[in-house]
């Protein structure tokens, strides 16, 4: 007999759900206050939780967006002026990226969002579901770590 094939309970697809109503939510928060984009976010937040500047393709690596993605978020966030380039002395190919003083302004407030929003996230699925929830994905991350993706070399 052949077994049935559920999407319902296919781990990919719940995981794949699950973030897009997490993400989303958030998103729609984000996107009222500071008309910004996911990408646009996603980059605002790997630079700010940085502690030295980064490349577009760190920044592409650390919140695994395509690099089309990272460069038009890149030049939002430079008009806006919360983003600084400057070139790499030794390769001109490369430009490092760093949070301007009103990009940092806009990172700490961002944060105290998403720390708002994660008390909210808290209170909807209660503390024993979130740290089993937490636990579960940093097995998947760890899992993440010591696995090649498809195409890396």
């Amino acid at each position: 007999m052949t077994e049935v094939f559920e999407l319902e309970a296919f781990l990919p697809y719940r995981l794949n759900r699950a973030a897009e109503f997490v993400s989303l939510r958030f998103a729609a928060q984000y996107k009222a206050r500071f008309a910004l984009t996911r990408p646009e976010w996603r980059t605002l937040a790997a630079l700010g939780s940085s502690d030295r500047s980064m490349t577009a393709t760190e920044i592409g690596a650390h919140s695994s967006m395509h690099k089309t993605k990272v460069s038009r978020a890149v030049f939002g966030l430079e008009q806006r002026r919360w983003l600084k380039r400057e070139e790499d002395g030794r390769d001109r190919r490369f430009e490092h990226l760093a949070l301007t003083p009103a990009g940092q302004q806009a990172y700490k407030e961002l944060t105290a969002l998403a720390s708002t929003y994660q008390a909210e996230l808290l209170s909807m699925l209660g503390a024993p579901e979130m740290a089993a929830l937490s636990k579960g994905l940093s097995a998947v991350e760890r899992a993440m770590k010591n696995t090649r993706r498809p195409g890396d070399s």
